[in-house]
């Protein structure tokens, strides 16, 4: 099991970090929301938890803790620049369904 990212997207949560002046990675999760029924959580992280497992991918720790891991298993975040527009893609291969606007998912 795990979770990976592209060089695009390391180089920028590392930036973020080094910007910050604190941190050790970043903190991958899902949560019930949306029209699809799950939504994901991102967010930078100073510690771990004691129910996240690790993953070093490109020189950047990820934490996932262990009730999402089987929602994120094998999903690749990319962080891409399309015209005006910036941001980190999910690209889950456990995706079954999404929403109309792309904020939630269903496995």
């Amino acid at each position: 099991m795990s979770v990976t990212l592209t060089e695009s997207a390391a180089q920028h949560v590392q930036n973020f970090l080094n910007k910050r002046g604190k941190g050790i990675g970043l903190r991958l999760g899902v949560r019930t929301s949306g029209c699809s029924g799950m939504a994901y959580k991102l967010e930078f992280a100073d510690e771990p938890d004691s129910s996240d497992l690790q993953f070093v991918c490109n020189g950047v720790t990820i934490l996932v803790d262990q009730q999402s891991l089987p929602y994120l298993d094998g999903m690749e975040l990319d962080y891409t620049r399309e015209g005006l527009n910036e941001g980190f893609k999910f690209n889950n291969p456990n995706v079954k369904d999404t929403c109309g606007c792309g904020e939630s998912f269903k496995v």
